[in-house]
């Protein structure tokens, strides 16, 4: 009778163990399979139901891991491809010497080394280059929805898909005249300003590892001066009278990133850039390598893609869809002052990873089932 009794309790307590080895062995594949596609983990991000108050603190040191984490990860990605372009570059045209100098040298025996040129006219050249050829690529992508498979990759599915003609020649016609009617006048202050601190001579190039010391540190300074420039923009007089124009777009586009008021334009999208540069006293081709690289990063934080091998875009791109959150670039200040608390707790800051395989990242963060308790 006991045995009886002893064989039907212990079957459904091996049956038990093995379902929840199995969950477990499942469980486990499907995180390394996630974790292998992305750059980063999710740790950072705390994933509540809708409705949950649960708040996560941030602290000083969490804040100062995530800044050296971006900063390195920039600086070593720079330096590696700059590297090897040299490499390859030498290899290919048989240079000798040292071949970024040369080829300096011959752009201003072509055009000159006149200071006024190369930092008023030079760099507004540049950045309206940089600006309208790759926010351009994005552009047709909105207009033509094509090639297809890339709005698998949009960050709001459905939005903009294509883009209203109307809306889009707006904001060409504000980014333009925010470029040339208000950026010559900055850029030209901003120019006696260097004027009157000092910068190198415009003949000889910086060592490439000052070049990379100084990019880190025109990093940090952005962060701090966009942070708190954007931060004061969304109080409720200058959001109201300024800031508003930009949040006409709660689903951006590439070239939405400098569509603005031109005081906003001024204060948060010229200034922020800039300190760094007049800091350091930075040599005007470090300068236009920073330009560059802030106009292609605010192209990307507005493209509305998330596309694979890019940084994400998800933090910038939520903030245009909630307002009061994510106002840094990096987010090492939304991390210190707790503005980031409803995007850490959302499904978005589990897809804020740099993609390393071709799966789009709503495929490997899908929106959460909810399901309906019954009474």
């Amino acid at each position: 009778m006991s045995d009886k009794f002893a064989s039907i309790d212990v079957t459904p307590s091996k049956r038990q163990a093995n379902r929840n080895k199995h969950n477990i062995l499942n469980n486990f594949n499907n995180n390394r399979e996630s974790s292998s596609m992305t750059m980063e983990g999710d740790s950072k991000c705390k994933d509540r139901p809708s409705g949950s108050k649960v708040q996560v603190q941030p602290t000083i040191l969490s804040s100062l891991r995530s800044v050296l984490f971006v900063i390195g990860t920039v600086v070593i990605a720079f330096a590696a491809f700059c590297n090897s372009l040299t490499w390859h570059l030498q290899r290919f045209w048989g240079a000798s010497g040292d071949f970024w100098q040369a080829q300096w040298d011959k752009i201003l025996d072509t055009v000159g080394d006149d200071p006024i040129t190369l930092w008023v006219y030079g760099s507004l050249v540049l950045t309206f280059v940089v600006y309208w050829l790759f926010g351009g690529i994005y552009t047709i992508l909105d207009i033509t929805n094509r090639p297809v498979a890339l709005r698998r990759y949009k960050i709001q599915p459905g939005t903009n898909e294509p883009v209203d003609t109307k809306d889009l020649l707006k904001v060409i016609g504000q980014v333009l005249f925010n470029q040339i009617a208000i950026g010559l006048p900055v850029i030209y202050l901003s120019y006696h300003l260097m004027q009157w601190r000092g910068y190198a001579p415009v003949r000889e190039l910086p060592t490439f590892h000052w070049v990379l010391a100084e990019i880190a540190i025109h990093i940090l300074f952005e962060e701090i001066g966009f942070y708190y420039s954007h931060r004061l923009l969304h109080s409720r007089y200058l959001y109201k009278y300024i800031h508003k124009q930009h949040h006409q777009w709660t689903a951006p586009i590439a070239v939405t990133a400098l569509y603005c008021h031109p005081l906003e334009h001024i204060g948060s999208n010229l200034l922020p850039p800039f300190l760094g540069v007049f800091i350091v006293g930075s040599h005007v081709a470090t300068a236009w390598i920073w330009f560059s690289l802030a106009i292609l990063s605010t192209l990307n934080a507005h493209s509305g893609y998330h596309l694979p091998f890019f940084p994400s875009p998800e933090a910038h791109d939520f903030h245009h869809l909630k307002f009061n959150q994510c106002f840094g670039v990096l987010g090492v200040l939304d991390r210190l002052h707790g503005t980031d608390t409803l995007f850490r707790n959302s499904r978005a800051c589990s897809r804020h990873v740099m993609m390393l395989s071709l799966v789009p990242i709503r495929e490997v963060f899908p929106e959460e089932v909810k399901y309906n308790k019954s009474k």
